[in-house]
């Protein structure tokens, strides 16, 4: 198991937003949930700005928290390490921020971001807000004539977020400021190489790699890439890295008279000698060997993996005023030169209490009942089925996990063992006797402590199971097993719409 400078693995995303609450004079920490606020919002509200709002997992920093200040991000939610955060923190956000003007939400391409934004942005709507949505996917690993669940949203996305930003602080609309988001993720690409996995607080490495190999086309999230291969010294990696991002079979192409923006990305354990020799390769091969203009260049941590070794290569072609937009301040402490010149500092320490706000469209929380009585073998049996299912999942976090990492992020086992203990702890409080009563309030369990692909996918299931058996009476629901059927049936007829690469609210 690898070292980690945490207290608790399980505290360490809200210790970190704490330290960057007490850092920033210009960032507020939410009260109650993992969501970083401007600390002015009120008054970008009063002016009639599009406020913006991003997220994701956390284990990226200094994304998406450190890009939340004026010409940038009105507000970033965080979900545990990789985990995608729950629609609950999302849609407190939203409250928070959006206004008169509305709110733009810029999502990675990821199911469980979609899902869970997603779902945020359908309720928000429901209580009369203004809010609309961004899919970034901008990841070049996979060619375009090989069937994927869609292009992963990676480093490239920081660029909506400084162009969208600068539009909305001078007053563009939530249409204006929406067409230019999505413009811009037509126009970037994305591509990764990778000389040493990461692994999530409390576990162990994602992969492995020899010390003569690299991993390229790898995401941010810990999985393995695309190809294996031989270290190779770093302008031979530029070489690699440009020509696959540029190549007929993918999604970017370049000519002589592009001009582009380069961002070098550290994935969070390179060395800044390292960076800035692969900056020098980076745009000596663009405007050397592929005659590209290159106008706009940064180097940097702006979306990491943790503490993995190695980089991300984005390319922007910019279009007429994006550089103008780039260029334009911000007091987002994680974006490049971000001073606020001479005798102002983003940096000047002051103490502050968490962001208390009043979410007015937002009905108080019922007590959870306790020791609710039950009276019926059915909901004796459901109970009794669900503790087992419960206590199995907390048994097998770590197979789980060690499971997940031949596919994905490895962290299957830890986000089912959260939602698996919240139903524990409630479990008492469940009407167990009343099978649609009892799975909404088990799917409100599960939404609000899982998180990730699997809370928002557990949550519509169990949503839609709830709302099929409602319709039906005690008796009936228990005598007759073509009702759980269709119910069944329905909830993954539901699952499969809204985890379609296609999904959009």
């Amino acid at each position: 198991m690898s070292k980690k400078l945490v207290n608790e693995p399980a505290h360490a995303v809200d210790d970190a937003l704490r330290g960057l609450s007490a850092v920033y004079p210009g960032l507020r920490l939410l009260e109650g949930h993992r969501v970083i606020v401007r600390s002015d919002i009120d008054a970008v509200k009063k002016e009639g700005k599009v406020t913006i709002l991003s997220g994701g997992g956390s284990g990226h920093e200094p994304a998406h928290a450190g890009f939340v200040g004026k010409g940038m991000l009105s507000a970033a939610i965080a979900g545990s390490v990789f985990t995608s955060p729950p629609p609950g923190d999302i849609l407190s956000a939203l409250k928070c921020i959006c206004g008169p003007a509305g709110s733009l939400m810029i999502v990675k391409n990821y199911t469980g971001d979609r899902l869970n934004f997603g779902i945020a942005a359908e309720n928000a709507k429901a209580e009369g807000m203004k809010v609309e949505m961004v899919i970034v996917g901008e990841d070049c690993a996979l060619p375009s004539n090989v069937a994927h669940a869609g292009r992963r949203g990676l480093c490239g996305t920081i660029l909506v977020h400084k162009i969208a930003g600068a539009l909305a602080d001078r007053g563009g609309t939530l249409e204006e400021v929406m067409a230019v988001a999505n413009a811009v993720v037509a126009n970037i690409a994305t591509m990764s190489v990778s000389l040493s996995p990461c692994s999530v607080p409390g576990q162990e490495p994602s992969f492995h790699l020899e010390q003569d190999e690299m991993e390229l086309g790898l995401g941010i999230h810990g999985e393995a890439g695309i190809n294996r291969a031989k270290l190779l010294p770093a302008n031979a990696v530029t070489k690699l890295l440009v020509d696959h991002m540029i190549s007929t079979d993918n999604y970017f192409t370049l000519s002589s008279d592009d001009e582009v923006g380069v961002v070098i990305n550290n994935l969070g354990g390179t060395s800044n000698l390292e960076l800035a020799v692969m900056a020098n390769d980076t745009i000596r091969y663009l405007v050397d060997v592929k005659g590209a203009k290159v106008v706009r260049a940064y180097m940097g941590s702006f979306m990491t993996s943790l503490e993995m070794a190695g980089v991300s290569v984005t390319l922007i072609k910019l279009a007429a005023q994006w550089a103008e937009y780039l260029d334009a301040p911000t007091t987002a402490p994680a974006w490049p030169n971000s001073s606020l010149g001479v005798g102002h500092s983003s940096h000047k320490r002051v103490d502050k209490p968490p962001l208390a706000v009043t979410l007015s469209s937002q009905t108080p929380s019922a007590p959870i009942q306790s020791d609710v009585p039950i009276s019926t073998p059915l909901g004796e049996v459901m109970k009794a089925c669900t503790e087992q299912v419960c206590k199995s999942l907390l048994a097998n976090e770590a197979r789980l996990n060690e499971l997940d990492r031949g596919s994905g992020d490895g962290d299957c086992g830890s986000t089912l063992k959260s939602g698996a203990q919240a139903v524990l702890d409630q479990l008492l409080s469940f009407h167990w006797d009343v099978p649609g009563d009892c799975l909404l309030a088990m799917s409100q369990c599960v939404g609000a402590h899982m998180g990730g692909t699997s809370g928002a996918i557990y949550s519509i299931f169990l949503t839609v199971v709830s709302n099929a058996l409602s319709q039906c009476n005690i008796s009936s629901a228990a005598a007759d097993g073509a009702v759980w059927t269709k119910a069944l049936r329905n909830g993954m007829e539901a699952i499969m719409r809204c985890s379609h690469k296609g999904y959009s609210v």
